[in-house]
């Protein structure tokens, strides 16, 4: 089986329990701490290819960054690329990955679909 990767904010809930489910399942998994180690913009695109979404589509709305500078904008899905890249904390969360697909574990039981 290939390593399961979670990216992970170790301060949020949901990523939290996506990531004890995988402890306690003793499914071997990496953790990137992407808020420390953002993703480059080759990570991201693949990572977006996995996930099978545009840029838009992976932005935290309740996230108060994007209240207070992009809530009403139009902006392009270009934009929203480079948007992410500036400010990881956007990115919405818990992401598994598992080889050539990965999901947003919410509900964090979700992570098992990817076995």
């Amino acid at each position: 089986m290939p390593d399961i990767i979670i990216y992970h904010n170790g301060t949020c809930t949901k990523s939290k329990g996506a990531l004890e489910l995988l402890q306690d399942a003793a499914i071997p998994h990496t953790i990137r701490y992407y808020l420390a180690e953002p993703l480059n913009e080759n990570e991201l695109a693949e990572l977006l290819a996995k996930l099978d979404m545009q840029p838009s589509e992976l932005v935290r709305k309740n996230e108060p960054l994007f209240k207070v500078q992009f809530e009403g904008k139009k902006l392009s899905e270009t934009d929203w690329f480079r948007i992410l890249i500036e400010n990881p904390i956007l990115i919405e969360r818990p992401i598994v990955e598992n080889g050539d697909h990965a999901l947003i574990a919410r509900p964090a039981e979700r992570v098992f679909e990817l076995l």
